[in-house]
């Protein structure tokens, strides 16, 4: 074991655990997958034969989400998530396939991607190819990629955004992340919207990288901390130059805020408070009455509000929540904090397949039985679970912001 793999275990706080079990209560996995010892096994108690002795390892602990919901419910603060995911990232026989490393390098596979979308996009839904990769790669036949965009929204924003930025006074620092450069552009589009009729400019990183969360799944740590060190350094630029820096992506600032110290042993306290959700940032400026954002009267819409885990981590759904509020009309229902088990490139995994399934299946149900127009949620894997699984349309808040603005009255409001 290396110096920085004990320093990294030796932080976690597994002494702290009282033995209560409620972690396991809330846990996802352990409910579906006889597999899985649960997070208080796996995570605090088997922390103290591991650091004995490391063939105490279990290879189950790969089930693990990494969904911190064990986190949360945790009443001493042991950060059990963290264990597991340590634990499973040093001692885990063999290393990372080819599968795991397609699924993990979000960037390199997205800029190839993008470049070929009606091909890739095209023999990706092919049931002859999902059989194959099923069959080689153990990539589900059942699991449909996202498609991929053949304009990466960082192109869109060079030509057609970038300029008028320079208009504002108050900026901001966007990280994209990889789902809306590489999948759904319109997603930063719609920030960009959102935010400029609030006179807001946005500004991206000069060389932003994946968050790693990927990276960190499937063992990749050197890799993911070389991303994690670039984005640190850009964002500590962007501070100093007097920018929060924000995300669409609930996933990319739980990672940024909380794996790069706990798990990359990467410091970032003296920017931490400055990485935060795009819809945290957006309703502080709305209660201390900085912005003011008009809507149009007719936007009537059922809307569902899944809080993804990672945002139930950062316990800041309530932000997203609030903002949905604010629209004239809109029937809101926020729904049980549920996981909805695909856990990033976890579901995508053949030997993952059913128990990702079985854990979403609490709010498949609870999506159908509210029965909206729109579900809304922060995470972007949330959302291709949701669609891949039930018939209903899935939707950032951000973007249903920006779809119920009206654009020309926030503007004159804003005084732009």
């Amino acid at each position: 074991m290396s110096i920085q793999q004990f320093s990294n275990i030796s932080s976690n706080n597994f002494e702290q655990c009282v033995k209560c079990t409620v972690c396991t209560v809330y846990c996802p996995v352990t409910a579906v997958n006889p597999l899985y010892p649960g997070p208080k096994q796996a995570g605090p108690d088997g922390e103290r034969y591991r650091l004995k002795r490391s063939d105490f390892y279990n290879e189950a602990l790969k089930y693990c989400l990494n969904c911190k919901r064990c986190e949360v419910a945790c009443p001493s603060g042991v950060r059990i998530g963290d264990i597991i995911q340590q634990a499973h990232m040093n001692y885990s026989h063999g290393s990372a396939g080819v599968r795991d490393r397609m699924l993990a390098h979000t960037d390199l596979m997205g800029g190839i991607a993008t470049r070929l979308s009606p091909t890739v996009n095209g023999i990706l839904r092919l049931t002859p190819v999902k059989l194959a990769m099923d069959l080689t790669l153990g990539i589900d036949r059942h699991r449909t990629f996202p498609a991929y965009t053949p304009r990466k929204f960082t192109t869109w924003f060079r030509r057609h955004a970038l300029k008028r930025q320079d208009r504002f006074t108050r900026r901001v620092t966007y990280f994209h992340g990889c789902y809306v450069n590489y999948n759904f552009p319109r997603l930063g589009k719609d920030l960009v919207k959102l935010l400029n009729a609030c006179g807001i400019g946005v500004d991206l990183m000069k060389d932003e990288k994946c968050c790693g969360v990927a990276r960190i799944a499937n063992r990749l740590i050197k890799q993911a901390t070389d991303a994690a060190k670039v984005n640190l350094r850009e964002i500590r630029a962007a501070v100093a130059s007097g920018n929060d820096v924000i995300a669409t992506s609930s996933t990319c600032i739980m990672t940024m805020r909380d794996e790069y110290p706990h798990l990359l042993g990467l410091d970032n306290a003296d920017v931490r408070d400055h990485i935060m959700t795009a819809t945290r940032y957006l309703y502080r400026l709305v209660e201390n009455g900085d912005i003011k954002l008009v809507f149009k009267p007719d936007y009537l819409r059922r809307i569902a509000y899944h809080t993804p885990c990672h945002m139930a981590k950062l316990g800041w759904s309530v932000y997203s929540i609030e903002l949905l509020k604010l629209i004239p009309g809109v029937e809101l229902s926020v729904l049980d904090v549920n996981c909805c088990g695909i856990a990033g490139t976890y579901g995508f995994k053949k030997e993952n397949y059913r128990y990702s399934q079985a854990i979403g299946k609490t709010l498949f149900d609870s999506i159908a039985q509210v029965n909206p127009d729109i579900v809304a949620t922060d995470c972007e894997t949330c959302k291709w679970q949701i669609e891949m699984s039930i018939p209903y349309r899935v939707s950032n808040p951000i973007s249903i912001l920006a779809d119920a603005l009206d654009v020309e009255a926030t503007r004159a409001a804003n005084n732009i």
